[in-house]
């Protein structure tokens, strides 16, 4: 009797458990976890009815930032590497232009990116 008092005990607590675990899935939209370069952190996120209220809080998003910022480093290296310019590296980063280095069919290549948004090409040697 007292093992069936035990079992009957604990499928009780597992299916509390699991009906706790189906009743929230609505709340979890106002929890954002972000991963960064200064570790994990929990964003509360204001509660939002998109049909009576204006929801603009999610315009911070991660797409928006990196099309306002102008050319990285990284991502002149990417681009070169997308031109077909094998083993690029930084030759030399100003404050409008940044140099890269590498090969492309054989021969030695240069080519200079402006720090612009879409990182434009200024000069190709």
């Amino acid at each position: 009797m007292r093992k069936v008092s035990i079992t009957s005990l604990l499928s009780a607590l597992v299916g509390l458990g699991a009906v706790a675990l189906v009743a929230f899935p609505s709340q979890a939209e106002s929890l954002q976890l972000e991963l960064g370069k200064h570790g994990p952190r929990l964003k509360l996120l204001p509660d939002c009815d998109p049909n009576y209220d204006d929801c603009d809080f999610r315009r911070d998003d991660w797409r928006d930032r990196r099309h306002s910022r102008g050319c990285t480093e990284d991502r002149a290296l990417d681009k070169a590497e997308r031109m077909g310019i094998r083993r690029a590296r930084i030759e030399s980063i100003g404050r409008r232009e940044i140099t890269v280095r590498g090969r492309q069919y054989g021969d030695r290549v240069r080519v200079t990116f402006g720090t612009e948004r879409g990182c434009p090409i200024l000069d190709r040697e």
